[in-house]
């Protein structure tokens, strides 16, 4: 997307979007470009002389020599360069994170581990049967990487993900021993644009890379008597408003229905009341003076146990 690359060179960024389908311009496949960006080449059963033929060894190696290539150019500081990625780009940046401690920032969107256990890909993990599936994990799992990450990461997504569901990808952020941050939006759709376009990208890179203001952190949320949850938050913005986003559907997270009232915010402090309805998952938004929002882990509330029966 060469929109994507323009929008990063107007804030002042040289910025290298790159294709990792192996093709060149036009989007004609080149004959030395390497596999394709389809799920037969991300999951093809292969032997293990052949690992390096896969579609993510070959991504992953790419991208770490576009990193080299940028930091060679006269015009760039070697020093401060960071990555982003979107879908199947949020889920390289999680594995390149891990791997090329050269980089200052990660931000991937959408992008998680644990694929194996709550994804879009549950089918191509059963096709290739448990010795493979492992093997595949084992090897391009994201999960195998996020603990090694160095730099600071921006976690960007959707609680309705279907692609990266929400609870393998809590599980993901909560791997990455570096600083991180989460943006979660009930609104976002999943699409290139759609993942490039919330500004909290852009301020966190330039916090990170350029001495900006730094988003808000919002800490964990704990609970007030039983009908209420509040969060201390850091921000060196001050803050606009806040948000409990919720939901009180049962079933798969990817398809409950979603919903935001305003919470309560003084100084750096975030608090709001509960809907009564159970079971319910949350978590809060805080919005700084820029509309730059940042956001807390879900917790989920069940119903309550049913009483034991009489004797």
């Amino acid at each position: 997307f060469a929109s994507w690359a323009d929008m990063w060179a107007k804030r002042g960024y040289v910025a290298l979007a790159m294709d990792t389908a192996g093709n060149g311009p036009n989007k004609l496949h080149l004959i030395d470009g390497g596999p394709d960006q389809t799920d037969l080449e991300k999951f093809m059963k292969l032997p293990y002389s052949t690992v390096q033929d896969m579609w993510t060894y070959q991504a992953v190696a790419d991208v770490i020599l576009g990193h080299s290539l940028l930091a060679s150019l006269p015009e760039v500081d070697a020093n401060r360069i960071g990555i982003t990625g979107i879908s199947w780009g949020g889920y390289l940046t999680c594995i390149i994170a891990g791997v090329d401690h050269r980089l200052k920032c990660a931000i991937p969107v959408y992008g998680s581990g644990y694929l194996w256990e709550d994804s879009a890909w549950l089918q191509q993990f059963k096709e290739l049967g448990p010795k493979e599936a492992q093997r595949w994990c084992d090897l391009f799992d994201p999960s195998v990487y996020l603990p090694r990450v160095k730099c600071p990461t921006l976690f960007v997504n959707r609680p309705t993900d279907f692609h990266y569901r929400l609870g393998v990808y809590q599980k993901s952020f909560r791997l990455v021993p570096a600083p991180k941050n989460l943006h979660m939006d009930i609104t976002l759709k999943h699409s290139h644009q759609a993942g490039w376009a919330p500004e909290e990208i852009a301020l966190y890179a330039d916090s990170i890379l350029r001495g900006g203001a730094p988003l808000a952190e919002v800490g964990e949320m704990t609970f007030l008597g039983k009908t209420s949850v509040v969060s201390q938050c850091k921000s060196k913005v001050p803050l606009r408003s806040g948000q409990l986003c919720y939901t009180t559907d049962k079933g798969p997270f990817e398809q409950r229905q979603w919903h935001a009232n305003p919470a309560s915010v003084v100084g750096d402090v975030v608090s709001a009341p509960l809907p009564e309805d159970r079971p319910i998952t949350f978590y809060l938004n805080v919005t700084d003076e820029r509309g730059a929002t940042t956001s807390s882990l879900c917790k989920e509330i069940n119903l309550p146990s049913a009483p034991a029966p009489k004797p």
